[in-house]
Parts: C-alpha cells; structure tokens; sequence
C-alpha cells in the first residue's frame, strides 16, 4: 500500500490524508499481480495467496471506509476464486475452506476498524478545533503591535496536536507603557493549562490597573494561588508559574521582574548582553519568602531587538547531553531581523537536538520598538 500523509491545519496535525483511489487501486492490482507471480513461479498459488488476506488491514489504517471495502471485497473474491478454480485437489478441501472464511472474517473486520478509526479520528478533529479556539483566546497569534513595541516570536508545544502547551505569553498596551509577559507552567497537561489561563487573564486584567510592576506582580502571584486552592479541592495538583515581566515605555530603560525565569538578552549592534535582574521566586510561592518583589532596570536603546525566551529553549539537550548553548548561537545570529531570529532560533535548536529527545514546550520572542513610538 502507498504510504499515508499527514494534512496540517493551523498549528496542528489533523488526519491521515487518505490515498487517491488510483493510487489505492494500482497498489492493489500490483500487490494481486506479484502474489500470482510468485504462486505460479513456485507452484504453491493457494498457500501464497493468503498474503492478499493482509491488504484490508492496510486500508483500514490508511484508507477510507470506501477504499477499505473496495479491498476487502477485492481480496474475498480473489482468494475465493482463485481457491476454487486452481486447486482441485478434494483431499485440501479444508484448507481451502479455511482460508476463504479466514479472508472474509479479516474483510469484514477491517471494515468495521476503518469505520472506527474514521469515527474516533472525527472526534479528535472536533476536539481539536475547540482547543484551536482555546488558543486564540489564550495565547494572541503573533506578530503583536503596541505604540511602543511590535512583538513577533515562535510558540510550539512538545506535543503539537495538543495546542496550548505550559510556555504562555502576553502584551499589553497599559496606560503605563506596554507590558509584556512571559513565563512557564509548571507540570504538563489541562492542569498547567488552566494556570496558564489563570495567570493570562489576571495580567490583561491588572496590567491595565496596577501602576507598578510590583503590583502588578502580586496580583498574578494572587490569581495562581486562587487556581492551586480550587486545584486542591479537585484533586488537581498545585502549581507554580516562572515568569518575566517587562514593561517599556518611552524611556531607553525599562522596568523588569524576574519570578524565577530565564534571562533576557539584549542584541545591539552586534553585540549580545544579559541583564542582571535578581531572581524572584516563581508566582504562586511569593508567600514562601519575605523577600519583596524587586525591580530591574536595563537600557533598550532605539535599535535593540530584547530577545525573551522559555527554557524549552535553553534546556534543549544533544543525544550526549549538551543543553543549547543560546549565547554562541545569539552571537552568530546577532544580524538577523527580529522577525528572523525566533524561528531561526527555534529551527537550529531542533537540528541540535536531532537525536536527543525533546523535553519541553518552546516559546522564543522578540520585542523592538515600534515605529509609531
């Protein structure tokens, strides 16, 4: 049988794409064809043709419920016929029969599998969809533009039918400049997706109210202690969120807030850079530690691409266990445009890993100052 593909639809895989029906029908006939060939060159065409008993199988795993019984039937009658006109012998009568009813018990399982497959892929395709529309709301498809920044980046899931992975992200453009977030669930699964939920509504809501970030800061740690203490009483496991907190306005400093996630870079004619931000501790354990929130301060001159960035990214390991290393490969790709770097970024990070397995969600973003600022 021909080999299946794959239709992708947005983000997603959906489906197998069924074989075209003359491609199905010349596999066939050829598979048919080479069974009588070998039969006859070996003098054993009954025994040979029990290999035509697998073909429905194979449709009923690539094809559709159509294609399937087109085989299925094809397969009964050859086998049928070719039992009953090529081998006389009276004393294999039970073989024979065997065979034949082996043929259309196989035919008409396959049928009703491919009829299943259909029906449960259906299904999927249906559940698919509403995380598609999950998604729009949850995480804003890129490039997103303010009057102080257009942020453009790369969001991938380690499982990408599954959609809406543990990375998330937001921009806000507040009455005190724009505001964006970036940070990591903690654990996998719908659960780390309703944290994510929890803290993205919570910064569209408060990024608008909280004239600092410090504020603001306290009002997500708020909204994940909510969700662990309605998580707790379902069973569900808590969580903790890392998150960076960035908030650019007019000047060429700009404010930041590190709960605990990775680092920023800086790129700038040609050069790459880290602020030093103090670590805080992820949201959700803020009352763990008495230590206050603290904001950073670094320059962003007009120019600057600020590269931000989930440790999907930097914990990318080889077969023999070497994480990415961002800084060598931002130092190579320094010249590249902002639009450029995240899925350049993304792409080489994937060839690093070609034979170590992927561990994590991934999202890489890049902000610059927009041209109507």
């Amino acid at each position: 049988m021909a080999g299946s593909r794959r239709k992708r639809s947005g983000d997603s895989f959906d489906a197998v794409e069924p074989p075209g029906d003359a491609e199905l029908v010349a596999a066939v006939v050829t598979v048919t064809g080479l069974v009588e060939f070998l039969g006859a060159l070996s003098g054993s065409e009954v025994w040979l043709l029990g290999l035509l008993v697998f073909l429905p199988g194979a449709a009923s795993a690539l094809g559709t419920v159509r294609q399937t019984t087109f085989v299925a039937v094809w397969t009964t009658v050859v086998v049928t016929a070719s039992v009953l006109l090529r081998d006389r012998d009276a004393g294999h009568w039970l073989d024979r029969l065997l065979l034949v009813l082996f043929t259309i018990a196989l035919a008409a399982t396959s049928v009703y599998g491919c009829h299943r497959r259909i029906r449960r892929e259906h299904a999927m395709l249906r559940l698919r969809s509403t995380a598609a529309a999950m998604q729009r709301h949850i995480l804003h498809p890129l490039p997103l533009l303010t009057d102080d920044v257009l942020v453009n980046g790369v969001y991938e899931p380690l499982q990408e039918e599954r959609l809406v992975g543990g990375d998330i992200y937001d921009v806000v453009d507040s009455p005190f400049g724009t505001r964006v977030l970036i940070g990591d669930v903690q654990g996998k699964g719908l659960a780390a997706v309703g944290a994510a939920f929890a803290v993205i509504g919570a910064f569209r809501e408060a990024a608008h109210r909280e004239p600092t970030l410090t504020a603001l800061v306290d009002a997500l740690d708020a909204a994940v202690v909510r969700h662990n203490s309605y998580a707790a009483h379902t069973g569900d496991d808590e969580r903790f969120v890392t998150a960076l907190i960035v908030c650019v306005g007019a000047e060429t400093e700009v404010q930041a807030v590190n709960c605990g996630h990775v680092l920023p870079h800086v790129l700038y004619e040609g050069t790459v850079t880290s602020p030093e931000l103090e670590p805080g501790v992820p949201l959700g354990l803020a009352e763990l530690t008495a230590e206050p929130t603290t904001v950073g301060w670094f320059e962003f001159p007009e120019g600057a691409t600020l590269l931000l960035s989930t440790d999907g990214l930097t914990e990318t390991r080889s077969a023999d266990g070497t994480f990415y290393p961002v800084d060598e490969r931002l130092s190579k790709y320094v010249g590249l445009s902002p639009t450029e770097l995240p899925q350049t970024l993304h792409d080489d990070a994937r060839t690093f890993a070609v034979r170590g397995a992927p561990h994590d969600d991934v999202a890489v973003l890049t902000v610059r100052r927009s041209q109507r600022h």
